[in-house]
């Protein structure tokens, strides 16, 4: 007859009590590594499956998060996924990570799959307006914190970048350099982050005394294919520019490209700025002039916040930390006389 071993068993096998093996399993205590490492060996070593469903229902918690995100081929949400991940690791939470591609209803199913999972919090980058947030995280009872999206009436946590500060350094750094005729690359004109950057790029025109040109504003697209088809579209109507700010590092390697075949050089004829600081940035030619982005950060204080409201929910002021860009100067962007 197979003995069916329990978590009494492992206790023994490993020297601990039966609340220190419980805690290791369940990492809702500190345990010493050491202690850890005995614990998991006597696991392995008498094949022990802990019943975490059970233990789930008698905490009401299930140790799983949900993050829903815009694009998860957008390098900026997978990186920042891939650290939002990390963190909610060692909290001791799985994740269930869900794409939304900028779908409103695509947006609203996640949500409820995650909500009839019991996920005890949810990460969002929302495209969703305001009142069904504000209805689905009431009915639910469940934590939402928001990320880099702010909805001024929804009393909600949040992440936000300071989107203002982004747009306002890298204007009046451009106009620094003597440049005037800047093409400020707009992606959702109505969301909070791109009318937040926008109004940072004109305020720092208005505080140099350059007239705003609403034709240097241009609406962008599909990231790489937005700053390629940009480029090509400014060469062929001879708009007169100097300078160009993305919305996003990946359009600026389209930008870049399309000058390359149109015999533009960077920064030689035409400076780039992009705004991201991802990876990849800095091993282009030329090396990008970006504005950085801290998303480890954002991602540990996403999780920080939300692990704070899952274990008091009663909390009753509403957490909001702003997470600030900074200008990383490098070989796209050049003085002009």
């Amino acid at each position: 007859m197979i003995k069916i071993v329990n978590i009494r068993d492992v206790a023994k096998a490993a020297d601990v009590s039966v609340a220190t093996v419980s805690h290791v399993i369940n990492r809702n205590y500190f345990v010493s590594e050491h202690l850890i490492k005995r614990v998991n060996k006597a696991i392995k070593d008498l094949n022990y499956s802990p019943n975490l469903v059970a233990g789930s229902l008698r905490r009401k918690k299930t140790g799983t998060i949900g993050l829903i995100v815009p694009d998860n081929s957008n390098p900026f949400f997978a990186e920042l996924s891939k650290n939002i991940e990390n963190s909610t690791y060692l909290l001791g939470y799985n994740i269930f990570i869900c794409n939304s591609s900028y779908d409103i209803k695509r947006e609203l199913n996640n949500l409820d799959m995650l909500i009839s999972k019991r996920v005890d919090g949810i990460l969002i980058i929302p495209e969703t307006n305001e009142d069904t947030l504000i209805e689905k995280a009431k009915n639910s009872g469940i934590p939402l914190v928001l990320i880099e999206r702010n909805f001024p009436n929804l009393f909600l946590d949040k992440i936000l970048i300071n989107h203002f500060k982004a747009g306002y350094e890298s204007a009046n750094y451009l106009i620094g350099l003597g440049h005037k005729k800047i093409i400020f690359i707009d992606r959702k004109s109505d969301k909070f982050h791109s009318i937040e950057r926008k109004r940072g790029y004109k305020q720092a025109l208005k505080d140099n005394k350059i007239k705003i040109d609403n034709r240097l504003i241009i609406r962008g697209g599909k990231l790489f294919v937005s700053g390629y088809e940009i480029v090509e579209v400014l060469v062929k109507s001879h708009l007169d520019t100097t300078a160009i700010l993305w919305f996003e590092d990946i359009e600026a390697i389209g930008a870049i490209n399309a000058a390359k075949k149109f015999g533009l050089k960077v920064p030689e004829d035409i400076s780039i700025v992009g705004y991201g600081d991802l990876s990849f940035s800095k091993y282009l030619v030329p090396e990008l002039t970006t504005i950085y982005i801290p998303i480890a950060q954002i991602a540990i204080e996403a999780v920080k916040v939300l692990n704070k409201r899952i274990k008091n929910p009663n909390i009753k002021n509403i957490i909001t930390k702003v997470i600030e860009p900074e200008l990383v100067i490098r070989q796209s962007t050049r003085k002009i006389s």
